[in-house]
């Protein structure tokens, strides 16, 4: 373990004294585009890191080619860079535990890792899911990462799962559990509702973090209510994507180049990945 990643791990944990803004990375010239743009941090996003490799989002990649493409991320940006492990790569503890061990030596000092079985859910049983944050902690502390920050996601509301009345109350449950077994950080997709972000920040024993979108309250309203980190999940990627189709529609239909405009200049770019 080289003295820089633990610094830089110590400085991540140092952003969560303020709201953190993340907006996601998915391959290393975005990543080193989002540092250059004044981001603390640089957080990917799985949906993202693993449509650049021709794959889909939910473990379409495996454990060895999503470390990979993070290493090619911590390369280019001189901050802290945190790792979207999705589900763990495995169902099991051990699973998760090997997923940790790989991106740490990759490079990464904080992880995102979620509590669902499969996207739609349903959710690891509580207990199973302690097993698994407890095996994250366990393994970073023994790849020589004992700062590494977990950021456990929940996806209690992104799925629906339960009656809308009893949603809080079931994150409550998990916050309280996971926090027990080494997680620093609560991220709940799918929330927005200010009024009921406020109750859970001043009940959660985590620093919440929310994933935000257009029409999402803004960043000064989140940080109003107490959230700790915000970030934004694939919408930048797909926001790149949407230039990309919009520019070869209108220059295969039109033959003009009106959506290419505004577009980053080549040498801005290159110098961003020159390392």
């Amino acid at each position: 373990m080289h003295s820089t990643q633990r610094s830089l791990a110590e400085n991540l944990r140092s952003l969560h004294d303020r709201t953190l803004v993340l907006p996601n990375a998915w391959d290393a010239a975005s990543a080193a585009i989002i540092a250059q743009a004044g981001a603390a941090a640089i957080a990917t996003t799985s949906g993202g890191v693993a449509w650049s490799a021709g794959k889909p989002d939910g473990h379409g990649l495996t454990r060895e080619e999503m470390a990979d493409l993070v290493a090619r991320i911590v390369r280019v940006v001189d901050v802290p860079v945190t790792a979207d492990i999705e589900g763990g790569y495995g169902p099991s503890a051990a699973d998760v535990a090997a997923t940790v061990r790989a991106v740490v030596e990759a490079g990464a000092v904080g992880i995102n890792l979620e509590d669902s079985t499969a996207p739609g859910g349903p959710l690891f049983d509580v207990g199973a899911q302690v097993e698994r944050v407890r095996a994250a902690r366990e393994a970073a502390t023994e790849a020589g990462l004992p700062e590494l920050w977990i950021n456990i996601r929940t996806d209690v509301y992104l799925f629906g799962i339960g009656e809308p009345e009893g949603r809080l109350d079931e994150v409550l449950s998990r916050a309280g559990a996971y926090v027990g077994a080494g997680a620093d950080s609560l991220f709940v997709p799918g929330l927005i509702d200010l009024d009921t972000l406020r109750t859970l920040v001043e009940q959660s024993p985590l620093p919440v973090n929310v994933m935000v979108w257009p029409g999402a309250p803004t960043v000064a309203e989140l940080e109003a209510v107490g959230v700790r980190r915000i970030s934004v999940g694939t919408a930048i990627a797909q926001a790149a994507y949407a230039v990309a189709e919009r520019a070869a529609a209108e220059l295969l239909e039109k033959g003009t180049y009106g959506a290419l405009e505004g577009g980053l200049d080549f040498g801005a770019v290159n110098s961003a990945v020159t390392r």
